[in-house]
């Protein structure tokens, strides 16, 4: 008996998804567990994974199409002998027939100009001798229309190509525009020395990677450092609800990521309790299923602050924009060795710039400035980091 190929709860608030693209055709072999298509919502792309072992059967829903919760899209037909495997036989059989026919008519060709000659003689009585020799002399002016087709490529090059946004896009296109149109939205800057940081990586670098498994990144600095900022700025660790404002008294901190199908905001849940190895181990998990389309509905909900890393791509100063209902996003940018006055002096060293994006509605321009002075402080020290001062 077939089992139906339902559409699973794919996040809360989530009523219906975009069907993607299908993985396998009907007839193909499935395994249990193994991916069958794709599916598109505002929150993730997700893949939905055959429920036995068996053949596709037929498939209802099509790519593009919607489909609501718990609707049937297609089915598996458990315990039958996979219809692929049955395809390629029969191609084999009409492909081998297929070469032969064009193969026997390959020689003829030479004998063909015998046949001319045969044919002449009964030509001649009608006297069409004068056309074989009028015929060559019209196919000559053939050649002539094949530099018609270089034109061609020219036009080719200015071909358009029209794609359909994934949900996923629309959803963030959408939320980025209401969050410049609803949001008093400001931006402010400043630049940190990664001296400190780079010297303590490098002198850890060996023992943490042996002891963890991981590498360790700037950004585990920079998550802790933006917690121990939140803690004395709670303002920008809080929501708006209407009339009133959230304080949230955790700290769920959001990493954004740029994933295959677009930007992608995987949660730290309880990121104040995490160490440094958590965070790291963490992030890179979530990076290596953002490029995957694995992450999970859940873990890109509820975030209370973001930290966007526009450095990894060479951006060297950005204005990150919120995402609602946040009020604070850090924005990360790439190292660049300049020269700076320290002690009287003028000497060069890894500067970075960082800035901070805010709403003005409920987090005033002097607690955003320190904020950001506060992870500053603790970047190019990170001692006060451990020590949480």
């Amino acid at each position: 008996m077939a089992i139906e190929l339902k559409i699973p709860s794919v996040g809360e608030s989530v009523t219906e998804v975009e069907i993607g693209q299908w993985l396998k055709s009907e007839g193909d072999a499935v395994a249990k567990d193994e991916s069958v298509v794709m599916l598109e919502s505002e929150k993730a792309s997700v893949e939905l994974p055959a429920p036995s072992d068996g053949t596709l059967g037929k498939i209802v829903k099509r790519t593009g199409e919607k489909a609501s919760i718990g609707e049937v899209i297609g089915s598996i037909e458990p315990g039958q002998k996979p219809a692929a495997e049955a395809r390629p036989a029969r191609k084999t059989e009409k492909s081998a027939p297929a070469p032969t026919p064009p193969a026997s008519p390959a020689p003829p060709p030479l004998p063909a100009a015998a046949q001319p000659a045969a044919a002449a003689p009964k030509e001649t009585r009608t006297q069409p001798a004068p056309q074989p020799a009028a015929a060559p002399k019209e196919a000559r002016p053939e050649p002539e229309p094949p530099p018609a087709p270089a034109p061609q490529p020219a036009s080719q090059g200015r071909k358009e190509e029209v794609v359909r946004m994934s949900p996923l896009r629309r959803a963030v296109a959408r939320r980025l525009v209401e969050a410049s149109q609803a949001m008093a939205m400001l931006t402010t800057f400043n630049e940190v020395d990664m001296s400190a940081v780079i010297a303590l990586r490098k002198e850890c670098q060996e023992n943490f990677t042996r002891k963890h498994g991981v590498k360790l990144g700037f950004m585990s600095f920079f998550v802790k450092a933006s917690v121990e900022a939140l803690k004395a700025f709670p303002q920008l660790n809080a929501s708006i609800q209407g009339e009133d404002i959230v304080y949230h008294n955790y700290f769920d901190i959001g990493i954004a990521i740029g994933g295959e199908r677009g930007l992608v905001v995987p949660t730290l849940r309880d990121a104040g309790l995490m160490s440094f190895a958590q965070v790291e181990k963490a992030v890179a998990d979530f990076a290596a299923r953002a490029r995957e389309n694995k992450l999970k509905p859940d873990e890109l909900q509820s975030g209370t602050f973001t930290i966007t890393n526009g450095g990894v791509y060479g951006s060297l100063l950005s204005t990150p924009i919120v995402n609602p209902p946040q009020c604070g996003i850090l924005g990360m940018h790439t190292i660049q060795e300049r020269p700076i006055a320290s002690g009287g002096a003028v000497v060069i060293r890894p500067m970075m710039y960082i800035a901070l994006s805010y709403d003005h509605r409920i987090v005033d321009g002097k607690e955003a400035v320190t904020f950001l002075v506060r992870v500053k402080e603790m970047i190019e020290n990170p001692a006060r980091i451990l020590l949480e001062i």
